[in-house]
């Protein structure tokens, strides 16, 4: 099974536990502070990584860690499942996937815009609603400066890309004249 489903596995699991507790923003907010955590200290990114550090031993320590850091006893219990189960080393995707899950919930979206200038202020706003109106749903805009596009903008919701890009504009119209 891949990293993907198994993270996606766990993360909805927690989500689960989260709704029985009435605490989910509790827990991502905990989750995303432990992610954090780990990202940011190299010996705790070794001891996550480590094939060659026993998972039991991996919640030993994981768990000691967490009680100090004051992280509440649900998040404490699941990573020592998820330690002994052996996949710490899951962490980072298992984070983006409890807060895609609980965005998905919220009826949220993230739209991935990359344009060759970045966008203003009222651009940006037009954009969002634009793509909220198309797609019913709350929009997280994320954007990145790509200037290989050359003027217009690349926009990507889920798995639908709308490329109204003046690159994007170029090779369709090379593919007409090829094919004509």
């Amino acid at each position: 099974m891949s990293s993907r489903l198994t993270a996606r596995r766990y993360a909805k699991a927690l989500l689960q536990i989260g709704d029985q507790q009435g605490n989910v923003p509790q827990l991502q907010q905990e989750l995303d502070m432990v992610a954090a955590a780990v990202a940011a200290n190299a010996d705790l990114s070794r001891l996550v990584a480590s094939p060659l550090v026993l998972p039991t031993k991996k919640a030993e320590v994981f768990e000691t860690i967490l009680a100090k850091a004051n992280v509440s006893q649900t998040l404490r219990h699941f990573f020592r499942v998820v330690a002994e189960a052996g996949r710490l080393n899951l962490l980072p995707e298992l984070r983006r996937t409890f807060a895609d899950l609980v965005d998905e919930r919220a009826g949220i979206v993230e739209a991935k815009v990359a344009s060759a200038q970045p966008l203003s202020e009222t651009q940006a706003q037009a954009l969002v609603a634009s793509l909220a109106a198309r797609t019913g749903k709350t929009i997280r805009l994320t954007w990145s400066q790509d200037a290989a596009l050359l003027g217009g903008l690349k926009v990507q919701v889920g798995s639908t890309v709308l490329d109204a890009s003046l690159q994007g504009q170029l090779r369709q119209l090379k593919t007409q004249l090829l094919s004509a």
